[in-house]
């Protein structure tokens, strides 16, 4: 600011005044001003003035496990239409499911002092970032819970589990797959728990020899989908995680021109152009995002209150592989009809959650 009033010959103040459009100052030397910083690439920095006035950086951090993952995406986009409606900056990292990473991201965050922190949590031991929320830095978690006491935002992925076996069940299926992701991460153990809650409501018994979790992408799943086709009594149904797994399943299935009905948990960009389209539980991930930037805005605005624990919904989409019935039901149609082939994407484009 000094170069720039040295170069148009004005005071400190008055440059000050120009670049916070303060009142005071003549058209001409507000121009004379305007033209010293364009020369000059003179940039106002907000986040010194803010830390030196006391006030807030007018940024939030956001933590997630992938920004490759479509779903991270979404959320990171609806975090985004938050924060720029309200003239403020997101800035992202992923913890690639590392409590190691996520600690030294979510410091440095808070370093460059954020007014506030969304994430999704790779596991617990949050305990270090008490001092922070003490200072008045608050925080919102998503997708998962954490060990604190703070405000989340969740799918209801138990339902939307329950909701997708109940589904295969009704189309005559009674042997049903379930492929999960790792049993650490709080979706997968609940949509297992979904899944254990449907069979039971339906008085099928729980096999663990066809639910198969621990499978962390598409190649993961394609590999135990290809095994529990192998087995004496495979099942003719699988209902599938999350949308990486549910790619895997399609390539096996498809190789082994197998007929299995097929429910996936999470939608996927291009499922409903597939030979046979595929049904999905749906949610919205760009919602959660939404949902948690706004609840985080208001915290950040000095909101009270206990901490908010917010449910989003599913839907069930039926587009055809759940509809495939099951064996005895009467409903039989042949392979060359309903075969679940034709084009699988390599990583599916569209919403997944792990």
């Amino acid at each position: 600011m000094r170069e720039v009033a040295a170069a148009a010959g004005v005071s400190l103040k008055t440059v000050s005044r120009v670049v916070n459009d303060e009142a005071g100052v003549r058209p001409d030397t507000a121009e004379r001003v305007r033209a010293a910083i364009a020369r000059l690439g003179f940039q106002r920095n907000d986040l010194a003035r803010s830390l030196r006035g006391g006030g807030r950086t007018h940024s939030i951090g956001l933590v997630i496990k992938d920004v490759a993952n479509p779903f991270y995406s979404q959320i990171a986009r609806g975090v985004e239409d938050v924060a720029g409606a309200g003239g403020g900056l997101v800035i992202s990292g992923s913890s690639d499911e590392d409590p190691e990473r996520e600690r030294r991201l979510i410091r440095s965050l808070c370093e460059r002092r954020v007014d506030g922190l969304l994430v999704v949590p790779c596991g617990t031991g949050h305990g270090y970032l008490e001092t922070e929320l003490a200072l008045g830095t608050p925080m919102v978690f998503l997708d998962r819970p954490g060990d604190l006491d703070v405000d989340t935002v969740l799918i209801d992925n138990v339902g939307g589990a329950r909701e997708a076996v109940r589904h295969l069940v009704a189309h005559g299926h009674r042997r049903v797959a379930f492929l999960g992701d790792l049993p650490k991460i709080f979706t997968a153990r609940e949509r297992l728990r979904g899944y254990a809650e449907a069979l039971e409501e339906s008085g099928i018994a729980y096999d663990p020899a066809i639910v198969r979790m621990g499978q962390h992408d598409v190649a993961g799943a394609g590999h135990v989908m290809d095994e529990l086709l192998a087995v004496p009594d495979p099942p003719s149904a699988v209902f599938t995680g999350n949308n990486l797994l549910t790619a895997g399943a399609l390539r096996a299935i498809r190789a082994a021109r197998a007929r299995v009905a097929l429910v996936g948990f999470d939608d996927f960009e291009l499922a409903d152009l597939l030979a046979t389209p595929v049904t999905v539980v749906a949610h919205e991930p760009a919602d959660m995002g939404r949902r948690a930037a706004e609840i985080l805005a208001r915290r950040i605005r000095g909101e009270g209150g206990p901490p908010a624990r917010v449910l989003l919904p599913t839907r069930l989409i039926v587009r055809g592989s759940g509809e495939l019935s099951g064996p005895g039901s009467g409903e039989f149609i042949g392979p060359e009809a309903n075969e679940l082939s034709g084009p699988v994407a390599g990583d599916p484009n569209g919403p997944g959650c792990p």
